[in-house]
């Protein structure tokens, strides 16, 4: 009969070295040993702690595979499995692609498990200090300095990538949840409300196909560029009064879109002014593909109607917006924002100041000095 075993895992010194060892058994029996490159007892402690975790967990070649696993290597092995279409729309692809070559030559060679919180700190304060580089016939010319948006965004795709480490058993967490950005940064995730006296100068001011757009926008609450711009005709059900989407930027926004009668009328429009080809939205230019950008076109819409500049893309948040000013459920706005988390909700709907000053209205300044009416025990308020 087999002696049995007095410990599971023990940290013994090695002779000729500071450092501590660790030796335990995997879930076959095998013993193992290893360094835990640390010449504190109480972190060897936690290493084994650690390891034996792993082990139950059965995760434990996945973590040891992760700790020699460098940044730079897994940057790649996300761009080319996490980040490419179908899982990510190709824009967001490009955006990764230009974030990680900035991450890559800052962590390119440090190994994943030692990225720490400030590490990230640091590096996104040299960040806030580089010069916007452009290349020229004559080599590079440095102009402003970068937007704290362009870094915070570079700040954004790390975390996803660390993220998805996390889950994958790489990394026991993500050292972007203990970082603080070094700036306020304006403007960010605060999306413009679209009034209507807003919606109707945009339109007139614009060309037909984009005061469609604005239209179909605030009556659907469609992704621009992935939903809208590249609908097929074959897609849109007038008849019954719906749009379907095929392809969307997340699983919950593949769906039936009902259609208001408003939202009806700017698709006839379109319909009739896009000619024989299979795209809702055809390019000029290559009559049997799409529009790809209409960007330029916006700003000078909006310069002419003598409008401040926002993004198009504010447009989905009026809807969510007029959705919730309308009284429907912010359960019933997610669904039909066609998002997976309810907490995204907050930020498209936003409350006007005139919404507040009606929620001021019903303020009732002397509701403890009202006599009990009624039935005894119960008091009844009347509102001024």
């Amino acid at each position: 009969m087999p002696r049995a075993r007095k410990y599971d895992g023990v940290v013994y010194p090695r002779k000729g070295t500071a450092v501590w060892w660790i030796r335990y058994r995997d879930r076959s029996g095998v013993p193992r040993r290893e360094s835990t490159h640390t010449a504190d007892w109480q972190e060897a402690q936690t290493k084994l702690r650690e390891r034996l975790q792993a082990r139950d967990d059965n995760v434990l070649d996945v973590v040891k595979r992760g700790e020699a696993l460098s940044y730079g290597q897994w940057a790649d092995f996300f761009l080319e499995n996490y980040s490419k279409p179908p899982v990510r729309a190709e824009k967001t692809h490009a955006t990764n692609i230009r974030c990680v070559k900035h991450l890559k030559s800052a962590f390119g060679t440090r190994q994943l498990v030692d990225m720490t919180a400030d590490s990230i700190e640091l590096y996104l304060r040299d960040r806030l200090r580089r010069r916007v580089r452009i290349k020229n016939s004559l080599g590079y010319r440095e102009t402003t300095l970068l937007k704290p948006t362009t870094v915070h965004q570079e700040f954004r795709v790390l975390r996803r990538m660390l993220n998805v480490a996390v889950r994958k058993k790489f990394l026991s967490c993500n050292p972007c949840a203990g970082v603080e950005f070094p700036v306020i940064v304006k403007g960010l995730f605060r999306p413009h409300y679209v009034t209507w006296s807003e919606q109707m100068r945009i339109e007139s001011h614009g060309p037909n196909y984009l005061a469609n757009i604005v239209r179909i926008i605030t009556e659907t609450g469609l992704r621009i560029y992935k939903e809208l711009m590249s609908m097929r005709k074959e897609n849109v059900d007038l008849q019954n009064a719906v749009v379907w989407i095929p392809d969307s930027k997340t699983p919950n926004g593949i769906a039936e879109i009902p259609l208001t009668p408003l939202a009806i009328q700017a698709f006839q429009r379109q319909m009739a002014i896009s000619g024989s080809g299979p795209f809702l939205f055809p390019s000029e230019r290559n009559p049997s593909g799409c529009h790809k950008n209409v960007r330029r076109t916006w700003q000078r819409t909006l310069a002419r109607a003598e409008v401040p500049y926002f993004r198009i893309y504010d447009l989905r948040s009026t809807y969510a917006t007029r959705l919730s000013a309308g009284g429907v459920a912010d359960e019933w706005v997610t669904q039909m924002l066609r998002q997976g988390d309810a907490q995204v909700f907050k930020k498209y709907s936003q409350m006007k100041l005139q919404m507040k000053r009606e929620a001021l209205e019903k303020m009732n300044r002397q509701a403890s000095e009202m006599p009990a009416q009624g039935t005894p025990g119960l008091c009844t308020v009347m509102l001024q």
